[in-house]
């Protein structure tokens, strides 16, 4: 089976106070904690290097409904080239796909339950924009 995902795209969490979670993270672990409350690891493809990427890491309320129908206090985030194609060969395995998608500024987002209840997170990062060729 050819790999479907590209990488991974961040761990989220639940957490009593995330701003006491990310500020103790920050203290003690020196993450780069931003104003949104968690943080972008930035790197770049090894094998091309001129393609830049970042993985997430970030604390949610509590009480947060973005991992359900999943009762876990984690969500994982995974990069996929092709969303469409993925969720559509998912489905096809009987794998539970959430019937809702979004897409942002930030890419395409799809969601997906494992066997054990783990909601997980199919993202297909935004393309990025080409610059314009200057006309002669």
């Amino acid at each position: 089976m050819k790999t479907r995902v590209t990488g991974l795209g961040g761990i989220f969490f639940k957490a009593t106070d995330p701003k006491k979670v990310g500020a103790w993270y920050k203290k003690h672990l020196g993450l780069p904690v931003e104003v949104w409350g968690g943080t972008s690891f930035q790197w770049r493809d090894a094998k091309r290097p001129t393609k830049k990427g970042s993985t997430i890491w970030s604390p949610f309320a509590a009480d947060t409904d973005y991992f359900k129908p999943s009762e876990k206090p984690f969500m994982l985030n995974f990069r996929v080239a092709n969303l469409k194609l993925v969720l559509a060969q998912l489905k096809k395995e009987k794998v539970w796909v959430d019937p809702k998608t979004d897409e942002s500024e930030f890419g395409k987002f799809g969601w997906i339950m494992d066997c054990d209840g783990n909601r997980v997170e199919l993202w297909e990062p935004p393309q990025p924009k080409r610059k314009k060729k200057k006309k002669k």
